[in-house]
């Protein structure tokens, strides 16, 4: 039977649900299953992926088995796949750097980081973790604002010679410097930030490029959200946005006929409200002009489980970077990255985006 085997940096909402979801998808047939993009990539199912190495600076999840620790606060997304069974990986120890924000040390633990007294990971820990366990893919899932660490582990990726996929607005796969890097280590790279499968972003985007298609000039938008897990909290450090509101808004002004003025276009977290949990509440607003020149405007509420909503675009990015691994090509994958990505290296309507990324499944495509 084969295998995927991934290793995870953040074991928070993301993972958990990503490890629920493959273990959720276990007892499905192709038919029936919900939620899913594609059941089959290149022969392997959702649950032929398998963690076997993770990462995390949180006391309550360092030092347990990965499936036990994905249901540890200050995780708080839903639970539909409980039974999962130990899975034998052991979550170390990771490399803290600028992964917790100074405001998350001091919150309510319940909502917050309780950072883990054991010594951090040099480098070198982490690459021979990832050798030693046999991962062939790393997953980046590090808090928004965690600039050095992801950059750590990203080269702890290219050490190890393990693919990357980088779901957190940080640029590597978009930043040429770091793509140059995977390509003359012939290592496959997918990133970066990764989209929902039916979130605020995916839905702007294609409202923006119907406004383009149908001739309405969009003169101003605005996407405001808020929630309530850490990810939420994190963002109450605007010092940290920085990466996050480029890479939402990029996503956006990329499907507009014109670029809009920085002043007529604001896409970016609004609020924490403790109480929402997991769930995340969008506010889109969208004001153009028709045909005569007279004024419109569109208005859209979305609420949605945050975490879960990423899980299947991850679980085909996997497959993906695998089939990339299979193949032996190494280096940017465009067409995964710009189909699964807020900010990829090229970006692309999502129409052509999921054709391309269909052509490189068949192998008729190579990036």
């Amino acid at each position: 039977m084969k295998k995927v085997r991934i290793a995870i940096a953040g074991i928070g909402n993301c993972a958990c649900s990503l490890l629920q979801g493959i273990n959720y998808y276990k007892d499905s047939e192709p038919e029936k299953a919900i939620g899913l993009m594609h059941w089959d990539i290149g022969g392997y199912k959702p649950y032929d992926i398998e963690v076997v190495a993770a990462f995390d600076v949180d006391a309550r999840k360092v030092g347990r088995d990965v499936c036990e620790a994905i249901f540890q606060p200050p995780n708080c997304t839903k639970t539909f796949q409980r039974e999962i069974p130990r899975s034998g990986t052991v979550v170390r120890m990771g490399r803290v750097l600028d992964g917790v924000a100074p405001h998350m040390r001091d919150y309510d633990p319940a909502f917050s980081y309780v950072v883990s007294d054991e010594k951090e990971a040099t480098r070198e820990d982490v690459v021979r973790e990832l050798r030693e366990s046999g991962a062939e893919i790393l997953l980046n899932y590090l808090p928004v604002g965690s600039e050095d660490a992801v950059k750590f582990y990203a080269r702890c990726a290219l050490e190890a010679g393990v693919g990357l996929i980088n779901n957190m607005p940080v640029f590597i796969a978009s930043n040429p410097e770091w793509g140059a890097e995977f390509e003359k280590a012939g290592i496959p790279v997918i990133g970066d930030d990764v989209k929902s499968q039916l979130g605020a972003t995916i839905v702007h985007r294609v409202l923006t490029n119907l406004f383009t298609k149908r001739g309405v000039k969009l003169e101003r938008t605005y996407q405001l959200n808020t929630g309530g897990n850490t990810d939420f909290l994190n963002m109450l450090n605007k010092s940290r946005l920085v990466s996050k509101k480029e890479s939402k808004t990029e996503a956006v002004q990329s499907q507009a006929a014109n670029r809009l003025a920085d002043e007529n276009i604001h896409i970016g977290p609004s609020d924490y409200v403790p109480w929402q949990k997991d769930n995340k509440v969008c506010f889109i607003r969208m004001e153009g002009r028709i045909f005569g020149d007279i004024p419109m405007n569109v208005e859209l509420r979305l609420s949605v489980e945050d975490s879960p909503n990423s899980g299947g675009i991850v679980i085909d990015a996997i497959r993906c970077c695998k089939l990339a691994l299979d193949r032996g090509k190494g280096g940017i994958l465009y067409s995964p990255s710009a189909y699964f990505m807020k900010h990829p290296p090229k970006q692309f309507t999502d129409d052509e985006a999921y054709k391309m990324t269909e052509a490189f499944i068949r192998g008729e495509r190579r990036d």
